[in-house]
């Protein structure tokens, strides 16, 4: 066994997200990609729908264009059926992931199926590097049976969209998505009242972890501070993170990828390195070439 201190990560920064829309007049609240916090490489967006009013989402995400990024979608309740201009088509699910890199470029819709009830989930964009940022639409989609679910700790059920962690016995349980550009880890984590885990990052990586219902700790038990819901922690200084919750419980989701250190340039759903990558994107789509 290493007698190598473990070093715990720490909240270096917290974000509420803000209330926006988005599409067709979809409300949302956007945690990354506002002035609090741009983007955190090589993450690009993050934005959290939530809503039991219909008129809130029934307008969903008309045809738009994309390219040069990828986005992923993960539904925790309601069903959204997507289709773009290759053909492609399907339909998301509660706890369903689609992992959409638009690549060269494509046009997509994103509308609800359902006319009542809840909707809720995530979109989160992410950065392609520049040798990747013109190749061929791809997609990764999973239905919830598909993405493994383990208990690592007594209280914590953690669900596996990218990365690993291991089960309730030390084995390393793999989650189905693959992008070796950026070599992501996604999680859901539950944690019942009073419950701790002790998750390794990938060195290397950003990571945050976003809570969406209760609130959790992050941190050593004597220096653990509080992530309210609704708030993210862009994590630092350590390759362990520890997660708890208090007396109700938590649901978070943590998020890690390897920073690209690229430069950004961007302009509405277009993702680029360069100005003139930009401008030939719009003409590109202008000219019906995506």
């Amino acid at each position: 066994m290493s007698d190598h201190p473990i070093h715990f990560s720490r909240i270096v920064r917290t974000v509420r997200g803000l209330p926006t829309s988005d599409g067709a007049g979809v409300k949302l609240r956007r945690v990354i990609g506002t002035e609090a916090l741009p983007d955190l490489d090589p993450f690009l967006m993050l934005d959290e729908f939530g809503t039991d009013r219909a008129e809130d989402y029934i307008a969903g995400f008309p045809d738009h264009p994309h390219r040069g990024f990828e986005t992923v979608t993960y539904m925790l309740d309601g069903r959204m059926r997507h289709r773009d201009n290759h053909g492609n088509e399907g339909l998301l699910e509660p706890g369903s992931v689609q992992w959409m890199t638009a690549g060269r470029g494509l046009v997509h819709s994103e509308m609800p199926e359902q006319q009542a009830g809840r909707m809720r989930g995530f979109q989160l964009w992410v950065n392609l590097p520049s040798a990747l940022k013109m190749t061929a639409p791809k997609y990764q989609e999973f239905a919830p049976g598909r993405m493994p679910v383990v208990r690592p700790a007594a209280g914590v059920e953690v669900k596996l969209i990218a990365g690993e962690a291991p089960d309730a016995d030390g084995r390393m349980v793999r989650g189905p998505i693959e992008q070796p550009a950026t070599s992501p880890l996604y999680f859901d984590i539950a944690l019942d009242a009073g419950a701790t885990w002790d998750v390794a990052l990938p060195e290397g990586h950003n990571a945050f972890v976003y809570a969406y219902e209760g609130a959790a700790t992050v941190g050593e038990s004597d220096a653990a501070r509080l992530l309210e819901t609704q708030t993210l922690a862009v994590l630092g200084g350590g390759e362990c993170l520890r997660l708890g919750a208090g007396t109700e419980g938590a649901r978070t989701i943590l998020v890690a990828g390897r920073p690209l250190r690229e430069p950004v340039a961007r302009y509405g759903p277009f993702v680029m390195n360069t100005r003139e990558e930009l401008m030939q994107a719009v003409v590109d789509y202008q000219e019906g070439r995506f």
